[in-house]
C-alpha cells in the first residue's frame, strides 16, 4: 500500500506556483504540468486518464486558437473561437477523468471517500485537480477525525 503523501510528493507543484506560472507564461504552463504529470498520476491511481495524443490535441488546439486570433480576418477569428472552446472542453474531459482517477485511488488506496466538487472540477480543471492531490493528507486526516479514529503522524 502506498502512502497518502505519494501521489503529492510525485507531482510536488503547489496550486498557487502552477497559477503564478500559468500567468507568467501566457497559460501555457498547465499544457506543460499536464504533460508532466499525467503518466505520474496515472501509474500512482492505476487508472488511464488521457495518453499523449490527447495532450498532443490540447495544445494543438490551444496553438491553434492563439495563433488564429486577431489576425484581422474574420473566418479566422470564428476558427480561433472554435478550436479554443474545443480547448476548454479537452481541458475539462481530462479534469473529470482525474477527478475520477483520484476518487478510486483515495477509496481503494487509502479508505477515504474523496468528494470532490463537480463544479470546482468543470471551473478550475487543472488547478482544482493539482490542490485536490496536495490536500489528500488533510482529506485523510479528517475523515479520520469524523471516524473516531486516531490520525496518523507522520515521522
Amino acid at each position: 500500500m502506498s502512502t497518502i503523501t505519494e501521489l503529492k510528493d510525485t507531482i510536488d507543484t503547489k496550486t498557487l506556483n502552477l497559477v503564478l506560472l500559468t500567468i507568467a507564461t501566457a497559460g501555457i504552463y498547465p499544457i506543460i504540468w499536464m504533460f508532466l504529470n499525467t503518466q505520474k498520476l496515472e501509474k500512482i491511481t492505476s487508472k488511464k486518464i488521457a495518453d499523449n495524443t490527447f495532450l498532443t490535441w490540447l495544445a494543438v488546439c490551444i496553438g491553434l486558437g492563439g495563433a488564429f486570433s486577431n489576425l484581422g480576418d474574420e473566418i479566422l477569428d470564428v476558427i480561433a473561437g472554435l478550436v479554443t472552446i474545443a480547448s476548454w472542453v479537452l481541458y475539462i474531459i481530462w479534469s473529470f477523468r482525474a477527478k475520477s482517477a483520484l476518487q478510486e485511488y483515495a477509496l481503494a488506496e487509502h479508505k477515504i471517500d474523496l468528494r470532490m466538487n463537480g463544479f470546482y472540477t468543470f471551473m478550475l480543471t487543472v488547478y482544482y485537480i493539482n490542490y485536490c492531490v496536495n490536500d489528500l493528507p488533510e482529506a485523510q486526516r479528517k475523515q479520520q477525525i469524523l471516524t473516531g479514529q486516531e490520525p496518523a503522524t507522520e515521522s
